[in-house]
């Protein structure tokens, strides 16, 4: 029995025994694997680091760049007497919103991508998304317009200072700035874009600003910033393309100079630009689609081709 207790005594402290570190252990052994846990949690730690100034220069970058290129755009346009063109309006003021969409969108998202919460308020939130659809919609309809204008330039040379005054402009740029308000500050702050239940979770979670949108609202926000604009963007493109190979085909067909019948003279083509060719083709194509000038045949004054006498050869 006594060997008995022995053994079960010596048992009994087999783990403890087992457990304290012997006398010949060395203390790099013991503190290895806590040595390599820190070692590794500080690398992990300074990659993090590193990963997150990175994304913060690169966010910081973009910014500028976009503020920086789209004021250089507006000055230019102001500067410059030569470029103060009809035409240039469009530019300038796509330049100016696109600015704002770097200052007033893409700031607070890049606080929320660098923080990863949204730290701003319920109010803010809403003010935000309003201000990224309506800049970006502003932007997309700014296209359109140029679209348009290129689209008279090109195919209307002849009536395009008629179509395009400062007073149609105006009206255009009026309309780009106005109408993107209607799907932006007024549904969003109703309301109106999301549904119920987001509302709800929002006002229980007042740091997070996720924008989700009901059927309705995208549709009609689609619509208007994406469909309608596009539609007209690939027509005008289109006929242009087709002008644009049209006007090809023809100068490939001109001879080196133009004879002017009325003065006898010869005008080389080299020394004309091309917007003026592009005014000579558009007369003569004119004038071959309607020999009599409007004027209802031969007479009034000798016709169309009395008025305009010149001829390629």
């Amino acid at each position: 029995m006594a060997e008995a207790g022995v053994t079960s005594g010596a048992l009994t402290q087999l783990p403890v025994l087992l457990a304290r570190p012997s006398a010949n252990a060395s203390p790099a052994t013991e503190i290895g694997p806590l040595a390599n846990a820190s070692l590794l949690g500080a690398d992990l730690a300074r990659v993090s680091l590193l990963a997150q100034a990175l994304k913060i220069g690169a966010m910081t970058a973009v910014i500028l760049l976009s503020v920086l290129g789209n004021l250089l755009v507006i000055v230019s346009v102001l500067l410059h007497r030569r470029i103060r063109v009809v035409a240039n309006y469009f530019v300038m003021s796509l330049a100016f919103a696109d600015m704002l969409v770097a200052l007033c969108a893409m700031t607070f998202n890049a606080s929320i991508q660098i923080t990863g919460r949204w730290m701003f308020g319920y109010v803010m939130c809403d003010m935000w998304n309003s201000l990224d659809v309506f800049f970006s919609t502003v932007s997309i309809l700014h296209l359109c317009c140029i679209s348009v204008d290129r689209y008279f330039a090109i195919l209307r040379p002849l009536e395009y200072r008629t179509h395009m005054n400062k007073r149609t402009v105006a009206a255009m740029l009026a309309a780009s700035w106005t109408t993107p308000a209607v799907i932006s500050f007024l549904p969003i702050f109703l309301g109106w874009y999301t549904t119920s239940e987001h509302l709800s979770y929002r006002a229980r979670h007042p740091d997070t600003c996720e924008f989700i949108v009901n059927e309705v609202y995208m549709l009609v926000s689609s619509s208007v910033s994406f469909w309608i604009p596009g539609v007209v963007m690939v027509v005008m493109y289109s006929r242009i393309y087709q002008e644009a190979r049209k006007q090809h085909r023809a100068i490939s067909r001109t001879p080196s100079t133009i004879n002017f019948h009325s003065t006898d003279c010869a005008v080389p083509l080299d020394d004309i630009t091309e917007e003026e060719l592009t005014l000579a083709l558009s007369a003569l194509n004119n004038i071959r689609d309607d020999p009599t000038g409007g004027t209802g045949g031969t007479g009034g004054g000798g016709g169309g081709r009395r008025r305009g006498q010149f001829a390629l050869h």
